[in-house]
């Protein structure tokens, strides 16, 4: 009777050597270093920062708020004090895609600023955020939500500077400040963006000869 002992051994050992193999194979195609750390590289994670597509840093969440308005800042347009104790029914303030940050005795002087910054910025970057005093609340809003009733009586209100657009948060603020006088119709509630060179010329031309 022949012993085929010998020859299953063999086999036997064989695929003992193979699965062996296999296993360090797949470890190395894992990252593994054989004694259960994963060596892979790992992404970086990203900043907090984010950039726009001019490459400046745009500002951090932090800085699209409005601040308090120091007692010593100076209107960006006109020169006049801005602080908050001065002005506080109509302060207003910008912020820059760097965080410059600039300050208004006005909403008449903060519209005319987003729309001609060149004329007053102390920097090239674009303006990132602008917060006017809403008229109804005496509370900092945002003047790129928020209503302007274009008015244009210098004699109706008690504001500095002589003539300054009304801001509301609310439209229907707004409506019901133009219905209140004959010379102003809902035609004349506008939003931050229809302020141009020719609006910024209305409320203050004398600052932009």
């Amino acid at each position: 009777m022949t012993n085929d002992t010998g020859p299953m051994v063999d086999r036997r050992t064989a695929i003992t050597l193979l699965a062996a193999g296999a296993t360090v194979s797949l470890a190395g195609c894992s990252g593994g270093d054989g004694n259960g750390t994963d060596d892979t590289p790992t992404e970086a994670s990203p900043s907090d920062g984010t950039t726009t597509d001019d490459g400046t840093a745009e500002p951090s969440g932090e800085s699209l708020e409005p601040v308090d308005v120091p007692a010593d800042a100076s209107c960006a347009v006109c020169g006049m004090p801005a602080g908050k104790s001065k002005f506080s029914d109509w302060n207003a303030q910008a912020v820059h895609e760097d965080e410059t940050r600039a300050y208004f005795c006005t909403s008449g002087c903060a519209t005319t600023y987003y729309a001609v910054p060149e004329a007053f910025a102390e920097t090239d970057a674009a303006v990132a955020g602008l917060w006017v005093t809403d008229f109804e609340t005496h509370e900092f809003v945002d003047g790129t939500e928020a209503f302007f009733a274009l008015e244009t009586d210098s004699d109706r209100l008690e504001d500095p500077m002589g003539l300054n657009p009304a801001p509301f948060a609310d439209r229907a603020d707004a409506v019901a400040y133009v219905d209140a006088v004959a010379y102003l119709t809902e035609d004349d509630i506008v939003d931050l963006s229809a302020f141009d060179r020719d609006l910024a010329e209305q409320y203050r031309g004398t600052h932009l000869e």
